[in-house]
């Protein structure tokens, strides 16, 4: 059982929410993530997302693009985030870690370092779980048997625009959660509608027998706790991106700590 399931499992007994945090590895300091992680999982974080800075991120809005291209230009590639899983590791065994990123940089890594190389190092380091942005569930068969020969996760996205036929090829491959993007956009765009993803839910499950976290416009406490009454999960990204990416450094995990807080104390009521 990956690290992932258990602690939706362990969720799930005493009937609480998973928080799922998201930021970009080496934002907005090269040298912060592995603070930072603590600091989410001390505010209540139950998984924590951490973004493989990438050139081209098709699916994230300006803020979380401007937040890869500083950590790119601050030498932070796929060898340093495996690095800062590593480090949280010494100290935090149980919190799940999930790479959110694109196909490129997991290829690319294989070219530099042989085949499987990726999956191996993921592994080493404490990864549970792999999101590839545009890795379609027909295509990677055989990467998810990897993972899973390691313990870790590959998790897809569905969207409002996803077809009963889509969700079933996902439920194939699938495992951990999904993570179902609560509009059509970007991250951080537009208003969430949760009328439309309570809607939406009960099909998902129909398909879907892991559970669903829901993100992409979570913004605040409010509404997190109204995604919360509906899904197994609530993913918050470019709103932290956004508090901390004009702090000092030594506020940077204070600030997020203090946010994150109230979010969790919000889906807890």
């Amino acid at each position: 059982m990956s690290r992932i399931a258990t602690t939706f499992s362990q969720l799930q007994e005493k009937g609480r929410k998973a928080l799922i945090p998201y930021v970009t590895a080496g934002f907005p300091f090269a040298d912060i993530t592995p603070a930072l992680m603590h600091g989410m999982v001390e505010a209540g974080a139950d998984v924590i997302e951490l973004g493989v800075p990438f050139s081209d991120p098709m699916a994230d809005g300006p803020v979380i693009q401007k937040a890869g291209e500083k950590a790119l230009s601050l030498g932070i590639g796929t060898a340093q985030v495996l690095e800062m899983v590593r480090q949280f590791r010494q100290r935090n065994q149980t919190t799940p870690v999930v790479l959110m990123g694109y196909a490129n940089p997991v290829e690319r890594y294989d070219q530099i370092h042989g085949a499987g190389a990726f999956v191996r190092d993921a592994a080493a380091a404490g990864v549970d779980g792999v999101l590839v942005v545009d890795y379609p569930p027909e295509e990677c068969e055989d990467f998810a048997a990897a993972l899973r020969a390691h313990d870790m996760d590959l998790i897809f996205l569905l969207a409002p625009t996803s077809t009963e036929e889509r969700m079933q090829q996902v439920a194939r491959v699938a495992s951990g959660y999904v993570y179902y993007v609560s509009l059509k956009g970007v991250t951080g765009s537009g208003a969430l509608d949760t009328a439309a993803v309570e809607a939406m839910l009960p099909t998902i499950r129909k398909h879907v027998h892991i559970p669903v976290g829901v993100g992409f416009g979570i913004r605040d406490a409010a509404t997190a706790q109204a995604i919360g009454k509906v899904a197994d999960a609530v993913v918050i990204g470019s709103r932290i991106i956004q508090l901390i990416e004009d702090q000092p450094h030594e506020k940077v995990v204070a600030v997020t700590v203090d946010f994150l807080r109230g979010v969790r104390k919000a889906l807890d009521a």
